[in-house]
């Protein structure tokens, strides 16, 4: 009975060999083949299957195309970044040389500007260059690199294209200290170039702020008038620019009026400065004769002192 159901199992079990099948089956893709291309019958079935299967491809694309996002989000960052800084360090090189640039445009200025002045001058002048400041704050001194050796003495003015700069107070032998208008101990002798008033305007301290003094409340000055040194102390060659006048306070409760001037120069922007020479000397001051009474005073003075 098992041999009989084992035979018949193999009967029914029986079909075509596998080399038949794929003869079969090849013959039939090669018709498909030629069907497809010949009669475009299978075009509608390709579009269907295609649109049904596009979800997949696409959900195993989509790790790959993820990777390559996220791969180039990060190259394309990290090229920026340094692209950024680079730009940032050329912009601050090209800044510097501008400043660069700007100083030496603005230097050449001033030097045509003192070159003008020397042309047309009346006296003699000589360049020199700041080297040092003062150390002090409270005091408006620089230091010029021409000295004894370049016959440099003290007691000549200095000044710039627009005006007074100050006074060389101290010689050295390559070096020269030089006082400005604004220091608090100075004073130039001026005259108002409106009315001809002559004056003497002093030094506040501050660099960009003078006084006109000891003027009376009615005084004809008025705000913008300029002032110019009068000359008459044998330092300063006449009609200098020196300040203009920024503010005038009277009050009647004070015999005089508080006058504040803006010094011309640029007493704390320029380098370069004139120092000036060949001004014809004045001829000294005559001595006063002493009268009776005075030299009594000064006798019983001395006959005190002595006591």
């Amino acid at each position: 009975m098992a041999l009989e159901d084992t035979r018949s199992l193999r009967f029914f079990n029986r079909g075509p060999s596998p080399v038949a099948r794929l003869v079969f089956f090849s013959v039939l893709s090669l018709l498909l083949l030629f069907v497809d291309a010949r009669y475009r019958y299978l075009e509608s079935t390709r579009q269907v299957i295609a649109v049904i299967i596009y979800p997949f491809q696409r959900l195993t694309a989509l790790p790959g195309e993820m990777w390559e996002g996220v791969t180039s989000f990060v190259s394309l960052q990290s090229h920026l970044i340094a692209e950024n800084e680079q730009l940032h360090q050329q912009h601050d090189a090209d800044s510097a040389q501008l400043r660069q640039m700007e100083t030496v445009l603005n230097e050449n200025a001033q030097l045509r500007a003192l070159l003008e002045v020397k042309q047309r001058a009346e006296y003699t002048v000589q360049a020199a260059q700041i080297v040092y400041l003062e150390r002090d704050i409270f005091k408006r001194k620089l230091f010029i690199d021409a000295g004894e050796q370049h016959g440099v003495q003290a007691g000549r003015a200095v000044m710039d294209n627009s005006g007074v700069v100050g006074q060389v107070t101290r010689t050295y032998p390559w070096l020269s200290e030089v006082t400005l208008v604004t220091d608090k101990n100075n004073v130039v002798p001026v005259q108002v170039v409106r009315t001809g008033l002559r004056a003497a305007v002093f030094g506040s301290g501050n660099i960009n702020e003078m006084e006109l003094r000891y003027q009376p409340v009615d005084v004809d000055i008025q705000v913008g008038d300029e002032l110019v040194t009068s000359g008459m102390d044998g330092t300063y060659p006449p009609a200098l620019p020196v300040a203009r006048v920024a503010r005038v306070e009277r009050d009647p409760a004070y015999p005089f009026a508080r006058i504040v001037c803006t010094p011309l120069a640029g007493v704390d922007r320029h380098r370069i400065l004139l120092i000036v020479s060949g001004v014809p000397a004045l001829p000294p001051r005559p001595v006063a004769e002493e009268t009776p009474e005075e030299r009594q005073r000064i006798q019983r003075s001395g006959r005190r002192g002595g006591a």
